[in-house]
């Protein structure tokens, strides 16, 4: 996209409206209005930023950490002018990426090839951690704030919210990071009145781009901790005011999709709510609270949402392509573009192939993420890999069975003899099943107006936490965390649960600890000695339990699940240390330091003591 610059330092505006906000704020019997922040955050993925590359007889070769294979294809295409046949690009091993390795390693290894074909050597550049730090991009800053109308029982008459982000001093991807985070920022709550004003500005510091959420932690957190805060100035529990709000089955969003996926929304927080013993320790936390003399205890629930795959209209832009090939040794290889990052692509991708042919999994290899050997099945982001590129290896299956020309109904050992007899026939061919993205009939969307289906499916959570501040030192500890989310089919249940796992413990960072320091347009702290990310020590028992509602056009009926864990846990922490404090957290990360300014103001202001 051509980015047209004017006076200001707006880069993107965006736009949500329905229904009559004014209208229905004027008439509203209560107004409360909030403001809230969240800071920058480092993706700390396990190795560096890397790329080696070489000149292979006129074609320019890359391997490295990444994300989008096809992204840097792009990227040589558009920097050098190279047809895409001219560039191959490999994935090497790599040890989680969270969006830091989409667009990033474009720049790397454009680096890498000039430097290699000026000196007519392979040329290895890999960035060490303080340099990665100081350079890559990190989760965008926000603020967010809102003016909501609601009448005396809680029930939302009116929302309007404002969503700031902060792009650094380039584009990257911040305009469509900006877009999810306002389709969002509503949260998962029916509201026949909404606005929402979006803006991605450029500032004097290194640029922000993609990470695990694409911008909706930031406008999530908002929302949630302003429902409490609504709860709180009108007398009512936080708990029934998402019950009464909650998205039931043909209620619309922001965007006026309406909502029939089977789910229930109400469920998943009833859930979360029996798993965490919530009103019994709420009660026990007040009794504690009244008796400790240094120890505060507060519970603190977030209901969210999570839109899985490109928005609107994106996937069919992507036009995304999946080959499963029956070899001459008797295998079966899926090929796609998608990579394995620590999430359980492999694992996923060979269950599913297995599962629709029904064939051994010593039958099955997944090929390498190369250019030259896999189609473009789009990158592996916005939690589409195997929601997406999943259903389009078993439609990709079901191809491969009508090449050989066998039915449904043929079992797994036929299908693989009938591979064996077809190369015997074909010497010198390959044998390729293909599937070609094609959007389910019901998604609608309109990218001028911002109406429609943002997503073919939502994924829904419900987390709560409980913590413990310690009034020494400020310090919060997470002593115990529910997590509860509906994401369609769970297919896996053991890499399902360490994708929910992991992302609570990579959001509990960005909640309490991860700050990055500014200095004259430089991250000061651009080392893990001074950039503080939990350990072992600060991760709490996180459990986990799943909802299913199958969702007909996902792979084996499964949504999307890799963001969805980040989105809940800032705010269900900072709810609960309002309930352990009394103070109103507006802000993340809540740092000591921050969190006693807060604590230390609000009894000030009081005339008590925390």
């Amino acid at each position: 996209e051509q980015i047209q610059y004017g006076d200001d330092n707006v880069l993107k505006h965006l736009r949500i409206e329905k229904g009559e906000v004014e209208r229905a704020l004027a008439d509203a019997p209560c107004v409360i209005e909030g403001v809230y922040e969240t800071g920058a955050q480092e993706h700390v993925y396990l190795e560096t930023q890397g790329m080696l590359a070489w000149d292979d007889e006129g074609v320019i070769t890359v391997a490295g950490s990444m994300q989008c294979p096809y992204y840097i294809v792009d990227a040589f295409e558009h920097a050098l002018g190279r047809p895409s046949e001219s560039v191959r690009i490999i994935q090497a091993a790599t040890g989680g990426g969270f969006g830091g390795k989409e667009e990033f390693p474009s720049g790397i290894a454009l680096h890498a090839a000039l430097l290699a074909m000026k000196a007519r050597r392979p040329v290895k550049l890999i960035y060490d951690r303080s340099e990665d730090m100081e350079v890559s991009t990190k989760r965008h800053p926000s603020r967010v704030r809102h003016r909501t109308g609601v009448d005396h029982d809680g029930r939302l008459l009116a929302q309007d919210i404002e969503v700031l982000l902060d792009g650094g001093a380039y584009v990257t991807l911040s305009p469509v990071v900006l877009s999810r985070s306002i389709i969002h920022a509503a949260g998962p709550y029916a509201c026949d009145h909404v606005r929402i004003e979006g803006r991605a500005v450029l500032t004097n510091s290194p640029p922000y781009g993609a990470f695990r959420g694409f911008g909706a932690p930031q406008s999530q957190f908002a929302c949630e901790r302003h429902m409490d805060r609504i709860a709180s100035e009108i007398g009512i529990d936080p708990v029934e005011i998402r019950r009464l709000n909650l998205v039931r089955e043909g209620d619309a969003t922001a965007t006026g999709q309406v909502i029939r996926d089977g789910a229930d929304r109400i469920e998943v927080m009833e859930r979360a709510l029996e798993m965490s013993d919530f009103r019994q320790r709420t009660s026990e936390h007040a009794e504690f609270n009244g008796s400790d003399p240094t120890l505060r205890r507060g519970m603190g629930l977030a209901t969210f949402f999570h839109g899985a795959g490109f928005t609107g209209a994106g996937e069919v832009f992507l036009d995304s392509e999946v080959h499963v090939a029956g070899l001459p040794d008797g295998r079966i290889e899926a090929r796609t573009a998608n990579v394995e990052m620590g999430q359980g692509t492999l694992t996923v991708f060979t269950q599913l192939v297995c599962d629709r042919l029904g064939v051994p999994a010593e039958s099955v290899v997944i090929a390498p993420a190369d250019t030259a050997r896999v189609p473009n099945s789009g990158p592996t982001v916005a939690s589409r890999t195997v929601m997406v590129v999943g259903g389009l290896l078993e439609v990709a299956c079901d191809d491969l069975r009508s090449e050989v020309g066998l039915g449904p109904d043929d079992d797994g050992g036929v299908l693989l003899q009938a591979v064996a007899d077809w190369h015997e026939a074909h010497a010198g061919q390959e044998l390729i099943g293909r599937a070609k993205y094609r959007q389910p009939e019901h998604i609608e969307w309109d990218d001028e107006s911002y109406r429609g289906d943002a997503y073919g499916a939502f994924a829904w959570g419900a987390y709560v936490a409980d913590v413990e501040v310690d009034l020494r030192t400020f310090a919060v500890r997470v002593r115990d965390f529910v997590a509860v989310q509906e994401i369609g089919r769970v297919l896996h249940e053991t890499l399902a649960r360490g994708q929910i796992q992991g992302g609570v413990v990579q959001a509990l960072g960005w909640a309490l600890l991860e700050e990055c320091k500014w200095a004259d347009g430089a991250m000061e702290n651009a080392q893990l000695t001074n950039y503080i990310i939990p350990t072992t020590a600060d991760v709490p028992p996180i459990r986990v339990d799943f909802l299913e509602a199958p969702y007909p056009h996902g792979a084996g009926g499964a949504k999307g699940i890799g963001e969805l864990p980040f989105d809940g846990v800032a705010p269900a922490v900072a709810n609960a240390v309002a309930a352990a404090l009394g103070v109103d957290p507006t802000f993340v990360p809540l740092t000591p330091e921050r969190l006693m300014d807060l604590t230390l103001q609000a009894a000030g202001s009081e005339g008590g003591a925390p």
